[in-house]
């Protein structure tokens, strides 16, 4: 099973990258413009595989880039926990 079959398998998933990423000296601003760049990655080329990912995958699309990038920065919060 992949981690992007249950949403909250994936939100673990992205917050030990992101513990991992912190301890690893990554300050916030590289965290945020990675979450972007993933964000976009995932909204443009992976089939959401539930209706959270659909979800945020539809709100990503009819963004513009100023809220894609809010879009991101509140999953880097999500994740968090």
């Amino acid at each position: 099973m992949s981690v992007l079959d249950n949403f909250e398998q994936w939100k673990q998933f992205l917050g030990e990258r992101l513990e991992q990423a912190q301890s690893n000296g990554m300050d916030n601003g590289v965290v945020s413009e990675m979450a972007y760049r993933l964000g976009d990655y995932l909204a443009n080329e992976v089939e959401p595989k539930n209706e959270q990912e659909r979800i945020l995958s539809e709100l990503w699309k009819i963004a513009d880039q100023e809220e894609q990038h809010i879009l991101a920065n509140l999953m880097v919060k999500l994740v968090k926990g």
